[in-house]
């Protein structure tokens, strides 16, 4: 292959719940250094110590200026530019609870209020006292209601690309001023032109677009969705009408939950990088994202970041790097790829994007995904179960994490079923079926679910900071409590001291191709981070 890239990256999210330790980063950069990835870029919305912005990242296990030089150091001693990924308009989801900013719309801040100038300069004035590297990603994407606010109020009416354009330019000098190169996410020049729409076919750029965007800072062109080289190719058209020195960034999926879709990610960034070959982009990184928890561990994805690693630089051979994978890890490739087993839980799933979470946390009497329940996940689940318990064997340095995914399969192999049989008894009448499921099923995956809770406790001290997993324990805590709750209800309605259960007198609806997509959103338990 003759274009070789100069950079190829990764950007670990540290602001989704889950912060990695110093001690545990410092294992995992060589690690993926010796793959051939030689920059890191840390996601911090406010994960990160501010001076003099003391609720920033406020018990959020922040990283302090102090580690952050450490790491900085770290990472340069092993040939890895470490890049600041900061936000300096919208996703301050978690900072916009203390009031400390004024506001535009949700966690979009609000542009053209000097106060709002003033905390990004202090952001980035923190970072370059941490950071030897001169680049840095100032984010600004998804901000998705921008002008529509606090800001239509005190201005009128104004287009979302005028807007950026303005704010923009305020950002640049102050990153210039710190000696900073800056990029950010490229999906707002798109969304205010194309009715808030990002990926589309070949077109022509309006000039206005190509006029916001000033000539030194760069636009990444995020992508993690597409499986043809056609689409990746539109896009990097589209995007070198902006700039000739666009970054491409795909996805590692690890945010949809406690595993990832690792056959997902292969199937949507091989040909990502084909193409990217192709359009000779110089420079890509790999996001792995942790939406909503960040459950999932940052070591399960190895066999795709080192597939991608080694495709990147030219080796295509799969039995090669298979082979090559297990030498370097001491564990075959594909015990990896069991995770993979359980991601499609129901019939509306798509692309192994992960539903093992939502299977996890469905409630038993008043689970909708029901409707679209799959008749044999769960004597999958039980097969992959005993699969990742020999995994785990064979493995000191990765065991916890075949351990921590045997024990949430060997949930699923008797909760996914749980809330169908018990639907069924109930219309049945059957009060004997009920007392056999409170006594036996629902006793069983109580004690499943506290084994699991304890392995993945073990999973996430391993490798992040304490800070968020209380919203673990709260998750599981409320699930093993709803797990009693439905059991006992179920003898009290067998007993005749209840006449009825009004959750399972409701009939389940079919779920359609619009309302599906969003009920991995909606499921008891899960909430939103």
């Amino acid at each position: 292959m003759a274009h070789r890239f100069k950079s190829l990256g990764l950007m670990l999210d540290m602001s989704r719940n889950a912060v990695m330790s110093v001690e545990a980063l410092k294992k995992y950069l060589p690690l993926v250094r010796k793959m051939g990835y030689n920059c890191i870029m840390l996601y911090t919305e406010d994960t990160y110590e501010v001076e003099g912005e003391p609720y920033f990242g406020y018990m959020r296990g922040r990283y302090s200026m102090e580690e952050l030089r450490e790491l900085d150091a770290y990472a340069d001693s092993l040939g890895i530019e470490l890049i600041p990924c900061i936000q300096t308009l919208a996703h301050l989801t978690a900072f916009v609870r203390w009031r400390e900013l004024p506001f535009d719309i949700d966690d979009t801040m609000l542009v053209g209020d000097e106060r709002c100038y003033a905390f990004i300069e202090n952001l980035i004035r923190s970072v370059r006292a941490c950071f030897k590297t001169k680049r840095i990603h100032i984010g600004m994407d998804e901000a998705w209601k921008l002008g529509r606010g606090v800001y239509h109020n005190k201005n009128g009416c104004e287009d979302a690309t005028s807007i950026m354009k303005k704010h923009l330019a305020r950002v640049n000098e102050i990153v210039k001023k710190y000696d900073f190169e800056p990029m950010m996410w490229s999906d707002m020049f798109f969304r205010s032109i194309f009715d808030n729409a990002y990926y589309v076919d070949k077109t022509e750029m309006p000039e206005a677009s190509k006029a916001a965007l000033p000539e030194n800072v760069i636009p990444v062109y995020w992508d993690y969705y597409h499986e043809k080289r056609e689409e990746y190719d539109a896009m990097l058209y589209n995007h070198e009408q902006l700039s000739d020195k666009t970054w491409f960034a795909g996805g590692i999926w690890t945010w949809r939950g406690f595993l990832p879709c690792n056959t997902y990610s292969l199937n949507t960034m091989i040909p990502a990088i084909d193409e990217c070959h192709a359009h000779k982009v110089d420079n890509i990184f790999f996001t792995m994202w942790g939406d909503n928890g960040a459950e999932c561990s940052r070591y399960s994805v190895l066999p795709v970041l080192f597939y991608l690693a080694e495709y990147a630089r030219g080796n295509k051979d799969e039995a090669a790097i298979k082979q090559k994978f297990e030498k370097r890890f001491g564990i075959p490739f594909d015990d990896f790829m069991l995770f993979d087993r359980v991601n499609i839980a129901y019939k509306d799933s798509k692309d192994h994007r992960g539903d093992p979470k939502t299977a996890f946390f469905a409630d038993y009497f008043n689970n909708f995904r029901d409707a679209d329940h799959l008749e044999d996940y769960a004597a999958t689940a039980a097969d992959t179960a005993a699969k990742l318990h020999a995994a785990a064997k064979k493995s000191r340095r990765f065991g916890y994490l075949f351990d921590s995914a045997a024990k949430l399969c060997d949930v699923l192999a008797v909760k996914y079923d749980l809330g169908v049989k018990t639907r069924a008894a109930y219309k049945a009448g059957d009060k004997a079926e009920l007392v056999r499921l409170a006594n036996e099923e629902y006793a069983e995956v109580y004690r499943r679910i506290t084994k699991f809770a304890t392995a993945f406790e073990k999973q996430w001290m391993t490798e992040n900071k304490a800070a968020g997993f209380e919203v673990q324990h709260i998750r599981i805590g409320g699930l093993l409590l709803r797990t009693d709750a439905c059991r006992r209800r179920l003898l009290d309605y067998a007993k005749g001291k209840i006449d009825r259960i009004e959750e399972l007198e409701c009939e389940l609806l079919p779920l359609t191709k619009d309302n599906a997509s969003f009920s991995y959103y909606r499921v008891a338990a899960i909430g939103l981070l």
